[in-house]
């Protein structure tokens, strides 16, 4: 699926051609470039490695500075892999930009890191209702998860179980979003709808309107 790196910049609204207000994100997109590139050949799938957002070189490892410069690109921020995308007439080291992946109107995934929450009980983090009612003695048990576990058989707590702990602050997807504009003189995305993150978080775009491949 095709797709270019952004950072969430904030959100504000636009107006349709029938004058409704509609609510959207704005996603900044540099040009991407083309780190490398996986064919079936060589790695066994299709891919093309994308990176954007300039970076200092005194702050990454040497290691990351020659895969750089094999690509003939500064260091960059991010270093993001599309699957099953690899853009015709582009080859390594080459720019990818917005009007080159995007158009207005295009069906699109947007993947971020959630806003982390810190540590919450399983009421905000799971939706548990709680004992709702504080009857028959019940005067601090609301907010409680309530049993857990097993008796003698099998002894113990399942893995997975919805308990209290960290809420956010993982890799998350927004599904069937859509371009509703294109600054492509000031590297801006509009996307109808949130995105997932906080402001100047970087974000994998992906559409799922069209294979460049």
């Amino acid at each position: 699926m095709s797709g270019l790196i952004g950072k969430k910049v904030g959100m504000t609204s636009i107006f349709d051609e029938l004058g409704r207000s509609i609510a959207v994100t704005v996603v900044e997109i540099q040009p991407c470039t083309i780190t490398q590139i996986k064919t079936e050949e060589t790695d066994g799938y299709n891919a093309v490695q994308l990176a954007a957002f300039d970076k200092k070189s005194s702050r990454i490892s040497k290691a990351l500075q020659g895969h750089f410069d094999k690509a003939g690109s500064e260091p960059k921020k991010v270093v993001t892999e599309f699957r099953d995308f690899i853009p015709e007439g582009f080859e390594l080291g080459d720019e990818l930009n917005i009007e080159d992946v995007f158009s207005v109107g295009d069906r699109i995934d947007v993947v971020g890191i959630s806003k982390g929450t810190g540590f919450t009980g399983v009421v905000k983090r799971h939706n548990f209702s709680g004992v709702g009612d504080r009857t028959h003695g019940q005067h601090n048990r609301e907010r409680a998860p309530g049993s857990i576990g097993q008796a003698s058989d099998p002894s113990r707590v399942f893995k997975g179980m919805k308990m209290a702990g960290r809420s956010g602050n993982k890799r998350t997807k927004i599904q069937n979003l859509s371009v509703a504009q294109i600054l492509p003189d000031a590297n801006l995305i509009m996307i109808t709808g949130p995105v997932p993150g906080a402001k100047n978080g970087f974000v994998e775009i992906h559409n799922k309107s069209q294979q460049l491949a």
